[in-house]
């Protein structure tokens, strides 16, 4: 079962190494996956919930499976075509069993469940349970189920979802065929207040346990993050330069008068578009004007003002301003050749 392959991969909440801090995230992500509790990580875009979803089922043990749309288990097999015919059977790793869906207004009850293959059915008939093609849900059995901006879905998907999330059991409604679904389901979601959501309903909820998850918690964090996960040119970028340009995200990620914050993304896109601009220069390091000359590329449309503000300025005038009054007290950012935008 998968639930006793996490409770013997799942040792402390250090088990999730890719993911950097984030203490309280993952001790209740530990505490949850070992009583097999469903879960959906709650944070800003930006922040590592699939990265820390991508960990959980790389932590899974290489097990041995058909090699079918199902996971079968060699022993009991759950599909139709398993059960008729001895499969062939192979080693599949955890990040194998790793199964993505992508919250989506235009995603259909058939990804999740399956639906009627028309060359199977010419070749079994119809109303034979072979012309079924499994769906996401079943193609994650003894694996990760991960569900990507889940409030993103609309209404029926999660009507649809409620009776495996349950019982562990999906109907293949017009064959009367129950198939159970052993799975761990992951899904995250952005903050109620980001555009383009759904309500996610109180039946449906009442299956999860909820986890949230927040921006790094200290700028020694976010530096580490973005010098492994950042790509890198043959040019140096001064370490007192760089914690005062993550500085510059993190303040303004403080600042009342946003209301959609800058992520980590934004960190990294500062940190390579302002390499990349020293290359292109001719320099071989890193110059706080080549930060500000990727500032407005890279943080306008990341960033949206409060109602107050931006009927009073844009983006771009607001982050001037903001860069602006930054600089003159960071002494990084003289040292390294100043400027205006």
């Amino acid at each position: 079962m998968i639930i006793d392959q996490l409770r013997k991969a799942i040792k402390s909440p250090d088990s999730f190494n890719n993911i950097r801090g984030q203490m309280r995230t993952k001790k209740q992500l530990a505490s949850a996956l070992i009583m097999g509790r469903h879960v959906i990580i709650i944070g800003p875009p930006g922040v590592g919930k699939t990265t820390l979803a991508k960990n959980v089922a790389e932590l899974l043990p290489t097990i041995t499976l058909n090699d079918c749309d199902y996971h079968c288990s060699p022993s009991k097999p759950i599909c139709p075509s398993c059960k008729v015919k001895a499969a062939k059977i192979r080693q599949v790793k955890g990040d194998e069993r790793f199964v993505r869906i992508q919250g989506s207004p235009d995603l259909t009850v058939e990804d999740l469940i399956g639906d009627i293959d028309p060359e199977k059915a010419l070749k079994h008939g119809p109303s034979s349970v072979l012309a079924f093609t499994p769906g996401k849900i079943f193609r994650a059995n003894e694996g990760v189920l991960f569900f990507d901006e889940l409030n993103r879905c609309p209404e029926k998907l999660q009507n649809a979802l409620l009776q495996v999330l349950e019982e562990g059991v999906a109907t293949i409604g017009s064959y009367h065929v129950d198939l159970p679904a052993n799975f761990v389901f992951i899904g995250t979601m952005n903050p109620e207040e980001s555009a383009a959501t759904e309500r996610l309903g109180d039946v449906f909820l009442d299956r999860f346990d909820t986890i949230h998850m927040t921006y790094p918690e200290a700028l020694e964090i976010e530096k580490d993050i973005v010098l492994d996960k950042g790509e890198k040119l043959p040019v140096s970028f001064p370490e007192k330069l760089l914690e005062a340009t993550l500085s510059f995200v993190r303040d303004l990620r403080d600042n009342k008068d946003i209301a959609r914050k800058p992520s980590v993304r934004a960190s990294l896109g500062l940190y390579e578009r302002a390499q990349a601009n020293a290359h292109l220069g001719g320099r071989t390091a890193v110059t706080s004007q080549d930060v500000l000359d990727a500032i407005i590329s890279v943080l306008s449309h990341r960033i949206e003002l409060r109602p107050a503000v931006k009927y009073l300025q844009t983006p771009e005038k607001f982050l001037g301003e903001r860069w602006k009054r930054f600089t003159e007290t960071n002494e990084a950012f003289e040292d390294a050749g100043g400027g205006d935008l």
